[in-house]
């Protein structure tokens, strides 16, 4: 008696590991900064080589700034057909060379390396998700994959990209990393990242002191204002992360500035709390001084909706039938592109991806042995599809 598709998708995954490790090997050994438009591309490059391989359709968005967004899908989509939509940035949050200082390793049960667990891994994880249903076919809906460049910076090329494609699906799954403990995000954060700029006036600090007006005093009383904004209750946190300024240790300071972090979890507070910061720039503390706020980048928050939340019981059921006994859904103060995507009201679940923790530091890791099951369970949701 011949396998079922199922299956046959499913061993074909368990067969898989080792080639996975390689891909991500490759890819985690290049350069991929945010910034980095040449080795955002390089990724791709590796990503289309895979896919080329596999006899799938792939194409590019191209980009003049950031890394081009990566299109690939598994069967004709029909005019008034949704397809399953899976997730992934290939940007990371490090410098030049950090590859080279620190690459892809493995050691005992966990591999480590820039970007190996957010979200290199998560994207390789799609792309045999994907070949194994190219391969032995029985996937209900077409399956789409983006693969962005800039998440990590907000998404400001590919936010209008994963907002058309999620308008165009039935389901998203965004790939980020697995929780530490194993569960999937149904819920996140919203976040805005904003740059303000303080303009005071120069004086020498002994001779002419009266003359001038301090932009960095007026920085640090708007920083306690801003910092006083956060209410833990609501789940809104104001953090100024750098700071800047100054000219000379014996003058006063002519131009400060810093940079905000807000999240949030109502939208309602997003606008509250910008209103807010807006008249905290609009007054001042130390005269002569002025100051100026611009937005410099925003990420929408995951809102479990009724369909996401039959997307995520269809997600688990699947998980619990390959073995990840207990993954539930978890909140989680991060953002991710799949704010913009739930945003839309299309079903979305986030942190599908292959396990893995410590994200955005050198201690960076990803559990090797939750790529085939998380993969497996990726690959069953989708036979199961709500319709």
């Amino acid at each position: 008696m011949s396998q079922s598709i199922e299956a046959r998708i499913l061993n074909w995954l368990e067969s898989q590991q080792g080639a996975m490790i390689d891909l991500v090997r490759d890819v985690v050994n290049i350069d991929s900064g945010s910034y980095d438009k040449r080795g955002v591309d390089d990724v791709a490059e590796v990503f289309e080589r895979f896919l080329s391989n596999h006899d799938i359709e792939a194409w590019r968005e191209a980009n003049d700034v950031y890394g081009d967004a990566l299109h690939a899908r598994v069967g004709q989509q029909g005019a008034n057909e949704k397809a399953a939509l899976l997730m992934g940035h290939r940007d990371t949050v490090f410098p030049k060379e950090e590859a080279r200082r620190r690459p892809f390793r493995i050691d005992g049960d966990r591999a480590y390396g820039p970007g190996v667990s957010d979200m290199k891994s998560g994207i390789v994880m799609n792309l045999f998700v994907a070949a194994a249903f190219k391969k032995f076919g029985g996937a209900p809906c077409p399956i789409r994959l983006l693969i962005t460049s800039d998440e990590e910076i907000a998404s400001p090329s590919s936010r209008p990209l994963i907002e058309r494609e999620a308008r165009n699906a039935r389901a998203v799954y965004n790939s980020e990393p697995g929780r530490p403990g194993g569960n999937v995000n149904t819920g996140r954060k919203g976040c805005v990242f904003m740059r303000f700029e303080i303009f005071g006036k120069a004086a020498h600090s002994g001779g002419n002191f009266t003359s001038g007006a301090s932009a960095i005093g007026e920085l640090a009383h708007k920083v306690t204002a801003i910092h006083a904004l956060t209410d833990l209750d609501k789940g809104i946190t104001l953090n100024v992360g750098l700071v800047s300024g100054g000219q000379s240790v014996n003058t006063t300071a002519p131009y400060a500035d810093g940079q905000i972090d807000l999240r949030y979890i109502d939208p309602a507070d997003r606008d509250d709390t910008l209103a807010a910061i807006e008249r905290i720039m609009g007054s001042a503390t130390v005269p002569g001084t002025t100051a100026r706020l611009d937005l410099k980048g925003e990420i929408l928050p995951l809102v479990q909706t009724p369909g996401s939340k039959v997307l995520f019981e269809a997600y688990q059921q699947a998980a619990f039938d390959v073995g990840l006994v207990g993954l539930t859904g978890e909140f989680s103060g991060g953002c991710a592109d799949s704010g913009f995507a739930a945003s839309v009201g299309t079903p979305t679940i986030c942190a599908v991806g292959p396990v893995g923790g410590n994200n955005h530091t050198p201690d960076e890791y990803m559990e090797i042995n939750t790529l085939v099951p998380r993969a497996q369970a990726l690959a069953l949701a989708i036979l199961r599809t709500p319709q």
